[in-house]
């Protein structure tokens, strides 16, 4: 792809998601993510790290609504959902959506995650990204370092079969923290999106049913 053809692309995806009333077009990566793996099944209680502008919180939102109607069954089943959305920078309101202003590396994120849900969690979504410096190494091993913190708050907030999303950077260190995820999951798949930047070096790891 062409960087021309890649801009057109990129200003589609905007347009498309501004008219759909979404507040950035990563919103179309975590819709092509629900489409191959289908992780919004059963999902009631959902947190997202690293949320701001908050699309992500929209589509979760969208799905946990939607599940309070399709899953009247007698399996696993909840009356209500509830998601929390944290990230260092402000989120602007979303209706039924607790937002959370914090660094998800502080020690308070676990404290407020179990004031705020009353049982361990459905799925836990993180699109999460450093503050790029330039250096791709280093970047990478940054990244890394975020996903494993992520990856501990899964550990003791994801209930058993829950599910993980979570991004991060190929490179240095990538396969390690792949096989550290394995270690808690029974299935994770590794997925790139085609809405994502060609050029781009992320790629999301989705661990499905926690052990």
């Amino acid at each position: 792809m062409t960087r021309k053809s890649e801009l057109h692309k990129r200003d589609t995806q905007y347009k498309r998601a501004k008219a759909e009333g979404y507040r950035a077009r990563s919103a179309y990566k975590l819709l092509e993510i629900q489409k191959k793996f289908n992780i919004f099944k059963r999902a009631f209680y959902i947190l997202d790290l690293g949320s701001a502008p908050g699309s992500w919180l929209q589509v979760a939102r969208k799905f946990a609504e939607e599940n309070l109607e399709k899953y009247r069954d007698q399996h696993y089943y909840r009356d209500h959902f509830k998601i929390m959305g944290i990230d260092l920078k402000n989120i602007s309101p979303i209706e039924d959506v607790k937002t959370l202003r914090l660094d998800l590396c502080s020690e308070k994120v676990e404290q407020v995650i179990n004031d705020f849900f009353p049982e361990n969690l459905d799925l836990i979504l993180s699109d999460a990204s450093i503050n790029k410096m330039g250096n791709a190494f280093t970047d990478q091993l940054r990244q890394v370092k975020l996903c494993y913190r992520i990856l501990e708050i899964a550990k003791h907030g994801l209930k058993y079969k829950g599910v993980l999303l979570i991004k991060a950077f190929q490179g240095t260190d990538f396969k390690s923290f792949v096989e550290k995820i394995k270690e808690g999951f029974f299935q994770v798949k590794i997925y790139k999106p085609k809405t994502s930047k060609k050029q781009s070096n992320e790629i999301y790891l989705i661990g499905l049913k926690k052990k």
